[in-house]
């Protein structure tokens, strides 16, 4: 996910723009299982910038052919690049590692709690004072986290204890670099700022993947290809576009609370893709992620 500072906030709610955003919501969603299934076949780093390089490549060719143009200004360079460091490499690594030591459902919970972390970095960034909804939030977001670890009795491991810590490394990431995105606003047409952001963020993650991880596409089957194409296609292209063409046709509100069901559909696909256990630590987990996402968004 990229954050690019896009208009809504006053367009009238229409029936396509809940289309479109529940082909965004399925498609991430999904992504969370099959990511953590290709992760069994491929190092993270590697399959993380790879799909990544692949998919930006995919958006800049879909910009060019609906007319966007790809040059940046040079001033909006620095800028850009720190957009594709918090956005997507802090992203792509923290959330890929995450997902070796975390099952998908408890990573996609600990992901989620990003808007929580934003509406509190408003105020260091932005002057924007935290009130009650966005403290109430943050206790919701606690109360999640502490339902993932003790939703085996506690009985914490160290290494789940670290995929957790990376999951939130992630999401703050990706949070400082939506809020700054308000103060610093790229103004790049919606899919080319996509395309660079991704681009800029994967490719170095895609070469250290090379370097330093002994991996093998050979030993991908048929349906790890079928999977490695989703999450390139479907995770960077056909889920982004969807995105942009939901701001473009609901209120920014009501598309940004449209996406709490990735979450949802996160943890319900991985139960039922990878028979990961949906105890009550992790419906409690949901809960608490959810309404803690929700006070956020109307905060």
């Amino acid at each position: 996910m990229t954050s690019t500072d896009q208009p809504g906030a006053k367009t009238r709610f229409t029936p396509a723009g809940l289309a479109f955003l529940a082909i965004t919501s399925i498609g991430w969603g999904f992504n969370w299982p099959v990511t953590k299934y290709l992760i069994g076949y491929l190092p993270p780093l590697t399959l993380r910038g790879t799909t990544g390089v692949i998919g930006a490549s995919l958006l800049a060719i879909l910009a060019l052919a609906w007319g966007q143009p790809l040059r940046v200004p040079r001033a909006l360079w620095p800028r850009l690049v720190l957009a594709a460091i918090l956005n997507v490499g802090c992203w792509m690594v923290l959330m890929g590692f995450a997902l070796v030591y975390l099952p998908a459902s408890e990573a996609t919970l600990v992901a989620y709690t990003m808007p929580v972390w934003a509406s509190l970095l408003a105020w260091p960034i932005l002057g924007e004072r935290p009130n009650l909804l966005r403290v109430l939030a943050l206790l919701m977001a606690f109360a999640g986290l502490s339902a993932i670890l003790g939703g085996h009795g506690f009985a914490v491991s160290w290494t789940k204890l670290l995929g957790m810590l990376m999951a939130l490394g992630g999401a703050l990431g990706f949070a400082t670099g939506a809020v700054l995105a308000k103060k610093l606003p790229l103004n790049l047409p919606p899919v080319s700022a996509a395309a660079w952001q991704i681009g800029i963020g994967c490719f170095p993650v895609a070469i250290a993947g090379f370097l330093l991880e002994p991996s093998s596409f050979a030993g991908l089957s048929g349906n790890g290809w079928l999977l490695f194409g989703y999450s390139t296609v479907v995770q960077f292209c056909i889920a982004y576009v969807a995105w942009f063409a939901a701001l473009a046709r609901l209120p920014a509100s009501v598309a940004a609370i449209g996406t709490m069901a990735v979450p949802v559909i996160g943890v319900v696909a991985s139960a039922l893709a990878l028979h990961e256990p949906i105890g009550l630590g992790q419906v409690a987990a949901l809960m608490f992620t959810l309404a803690g996402v929700a006070l956020a968004t109307q905060s």
